[in-house]
């Protein structure tokens, strides 16, 4: 394994597994026994519960050590194996590990009262630490996870004496109570403070309480710290059933709540008290959704980076010039157009044939099919392109989103739309189908953009997902989306990063009616600059407008555009579509000198109106005497 220190250092986000204790009791282990001392007694359960959770896709398993002080052993008279429990208990960890997964040295509470609440002072308490971390450093743990603390001056002798031992990173986590503070009433914000001013590499919170209350937290914590954040709630608060303790927390419920965590700023997720290799199994894969990066199978932090050292020696991968004449234009500089025209509602797609007949006679570049925009049912985007790449001789821009497939699918789907001549991508997440007319259809999102593009750049290196040969390299010029106007700047910059990391050669930008927005936002990624395609959408009236704003995400109509939008719609129906055409002239003129495309998006399907837009640019003026454009 590599240093944990460089996985620190990235801005992934790492699953960490669950509960020990919970497991064991499934596995018929009793309350009543040691749980530390099965690491002697009984070393395979133990290692087979860190192989579930390894297999389940956590990054980071924590020794079966929480209890393994010598106050908490004593009570069972296992004191004097204090030593020999904790090495054991690093040494199973590191053997279901393997080469897949961080081992963290679990330290709990000592069980006692430390000063100024109890007898024992800070140098007692922290040498009560010491002796613990002494044994699981020589077991071979690759950091230290020291958890489920309320009183944080007890917390920070853990910290000091793990600190004369050792430089190893550690997490150090709170528990709270349902008010949000700890059971001595230190506040979020405080608690955090201290925590990242005592040396803790990543600031958490565990157990306690479920992972409602343990976002609300994460929130402020945010606010007061630099540090990475953890999250490890328990499966929800538990429930007395007929004299049984029950935690109540489906997988399905944790997994959601990890792609909150996210939101909020947690980089390391798993789980507590009553979560299972199933929890963390869906909380993986939430993860991996959302930074597939992270991950350290199919899409691994080096997939996009290091997909070189892995090609095979006999595979010559297509140069991006050489994929398309889309492709060749981008990566030589030259300014591309295209228009965006969604697919027929049927089958019949002649109607929508035509109208793109008119752009290849324009001289377009490029025409581009969405996939299931605003979750709406239509005809296949992939059918759609590869008629229109097959009937009309255009070549198309396929918007590919991961809402309605899993990997296994989206791999089926691009080899296929390979094989059929289509080269050109706009790789995207997808709606949700709450924003369509099926809101109880189910989405799939078994991974974002993020990973998509990943896979793509895999496939243009001639792999598959599992890093297997696939023969032939596919040959795509991968483009993904990006929003300039993101309610969370800071959020679309750190996924637009991956995303260029992963392999993405363009962007095509959400439509564009700010257009100082875009010029900031493309300052803010001159590190990362990549060819932006600006999207323009001519609006047709004020009620088309207020709709954009208001109901299509990311997108911001102005307030002076809005104004011009009402007064000219106040005058007629033709007054409103000329000021709309008008403003999207102008928006383009605006921003050519920033971009290397335009994406003018055909609203209700009238392409000859996105047409006329062309007509601010010098190669396009003259489409109203070709018969192509009606005359004004």
């Amino acid at each position: 394994m590599k240093d944990f220190r460089e996985l620190l250092d990235r801005d992934g986000i790492h699953v960490i597994d669950g509960a020990m204790g919970t497991m064991l009791y499934a596995k018929g282990v009793y309350i009543n026994r040691c749980y530390d001392e099965l690491n002697i007694s009984n070393p395979d359960l133990v290692r087979e519960i860190h192989g579930e959770y390894v297999r389940a896709g956590a990054e980071i398993i924590e020794t079966n050590t929480f209890g393994a002080t010598a106050h908490n052993l004593n009570q069972y008279g296992l004191e004097g194996n204090l030593r020999e429990i904790n090495i054991s208990a690093a040494r199973i960890a590191n053997q279901a590990a393997g080469d897949k997964a961080y081992v963290a040295g679990a330290i709990g509470p000592l069980g006692l009262r430390i000063e100024p609440y109890g007898p024992t002072s800070y140098d007692e308490a922290k040498d009560l630490f010491k002796a613990q971390a002494e044994a699981l450093l020589e077991g071979g743990v690759d950091l230290f996870c020291i958890e489920t603390f309320s009183d944080i001056s007890e917390l920070r002798q853990a910290i000091r004496a793990v600190r004369e031992l050792s430089d190893l990173p550690i997490i150090a986590q709170i528990t709270i109570q349902i008010d949000g503070n700890t059971s001595f009433g230190t506040t979020p914000e405080v608690f955090t403070a201290r925590l990242d001013e005592w040396g803790a590499d990543v600031v958490g919170l565990n157990c306690g309480v479920g992972p409602a209350i343990i976002l609300n937290a994460l929130e402020k914590m945010r606010a007061v710290t630099k540090k990475k954040l953890s999250a490890q709630p328990n499966a929800g608060l538990p429930r007395d059933v007929q004299g049984r303790q029950f935690y109540m927390c489906s997988p399905e419920y944790m997994s959601k709540f990890a792609k909150r965590f996210i939101q909020s700023g947690a980089r390391f997720i798993g789980g507590c008290c009553g979560t299972t290799p199933a929890h963390i199994k869906l909380i993986s894969d939430a993860v991996r959704a959302a930074s597939p990066r992270a991950q350290s199978m199919v899409m691994s932090t080096g997939a996009a980076a290091h997909v070189h050292d892995i090609t095979p020696p006999d595979i010559k991968v297509i140069p991006p010039a050489e994929r398309s004449q889309w492709s060749r234009k981008i990566t030589n500089g030259e300014f591309v157009t295209s228009v965006e025209v969604l697919p027929p509602k049927g089958v019949d797609a002649h109607k929508t044939l035509e109208s793109i007949r008119l752009l290849k006679t324009a001289g377009v570049d490029g025409v581009n099919i969405p996939d299931g925009a605003r979750a709406q049912s239509r005809m296949s985007a992939l059918a759609t392109a590869v008629l229109v790449e097959q009937q009309i001789g255009i070549e198309s821009v396929l918007h590919y989103c991961c809402r309605d497939r899993n990997l296994l699918g989206m791999m089926s789907d691009l080899l296929g739309a390979a094989a059929l001549g289509l080269r050109n991508l706009l790789i995207i997440t997808g709606d949700p189908p709450k924003m369509g007319p099926y809101p109880d259809a189910t989405a799939v999102f078994d991974i974002d953009a993020i990973g998509l593009t990943n896979m793509v750049n895999k496939l243009n290196h001639g792999l598959d997902l599992g890093n297997n040969p696939i023969g032939e390299p596919t040959a795509f010029c991968i483009g993904v989306g990006v929003n300039p106007g993101a309610i969370n700047p800071e959020e679309e910059l750190r996924r637009f990063e991956y995303k260029v990391e992963a392999g993405a050669q363009y962007a095509i930008t959400q439509p564009v009616f700010d257009t100082d927005q875009l010029r900031d936002f493309i300052k803010s990624i001159e590190h990362v600059r990549i060819p932006i395609i600006a999207g323009i959408w001519p609006l047709v009236s004020f009620r088309n407008a207020e709709f954009m704003h208001n109901e299509v995400p990311g997108v911001r109509v102005t307030p002076s555009i809005m104004e011009r939008m009402r007064a000219a719609s106040a005058i007629s129906k033709e007054a409103g579509r000329d000021e709309g055409l008008k403003i999207a002239r102008e928006s383009l003129l605006e921003v050519r000198d920033i971009i290397q495309g335009v994406q003018v998006s055909a609203p209700f399907g009238n392409v000859k109106y996105a047409l006329e837009v062309f007509e601010a640019l010098d190669e396009f003026r003259g489409l109203e005497d070709s018969n192509i454009l009606p005359p004004n």
